[in-house]
């Protein structure tokens, strides 16, 4: 959401500061259409990425991250992100109503915890184990279900690869719920402290 919001931001204040240059070059400094447009593109591009670099440094001072942590962790964000969706693509290839929830379980908790980092970046230290193994565990197991459950054969030993499989995902499943509740740990002991201190107050 933050994001978001630094989105607008930025862009809502480049965008008066752009045009008004532009006006001034062509009304004021006397520049013709081409040359004007030219200089508010690249007034534009300028301002939105000085305003960016001040966002991010006053992210980085909020949640004590130096500029190399906030740097990594945005990396590990967009590499989750395209696991994620690499996850996703498994919907119309699972075939079966238990393993389409589990994965509709697994991308949900994923993306919760995606979200709660990319607001807060200070929390991926809580779950780096998400974004270094468990994410990985699910994409790699739902992949391998996939191709299984595709395949034309359907003996013994191809059924008990699948019941493991799903087993296994069934602990995945765990793990990656236990990464969402490491994640928000800090946000539910603040709020309980939050609502002693007004329970005091009354």
């Amino acid at each position: 959401m933050k994001n978001i919001q630094h989105f607008f931001t930025r862009h809502f204040i480049a965008a008066p500061i752009s045009f008004g240059s532009w006006l001034y070059f062509i009304l004021g400094a006397g520049l013709n259409f081409f040359a004007a447009t030219g200089l508010l593109i690249a007034i534009y591009v300028a301002s939105s990425f000085t305003i960016k670099q001040f966002q991010i440094s006053s992210v980085m001072k909020e949640f004590g991250i130096s500029r190399s942590e906030y740097n990594y962790i945005q990396s590990q964000l967009k590499i989750a992100k395209q696991k994620l969706k690499q996850l996703n693509s498994y919907y119309g290839k699972v075939r079966s109503v238990q393993a389409f929830k589990q994965l509709h379980e697994m991308n949900l908790l994923s993306r919760r915890i995606m979200n709660t980092v990319k607001a807060n970046p200070q929390k991926f230290y809580y779950v780096e184990n998400f974004f270094y193994a468990h994410l990985d565990s699910a994409v790699e197991l739902t992949s391998k279900y996939a191709m299984l459950v595709n395949q034309p054969l359907k003996d013994e030993e191809i059924q008990t690869a699948l019941q493991n499989t799903r087993e296994t995902l069934n602990h995945v499943s765990d793990q990656l719920e236990q990464d969402l509740r490491n994640v928000i740990a800090t946000d539910i002991e603040n709020l309980k402290m939050e609502i002693d201190f007004v329970d005091v107050t009354m």
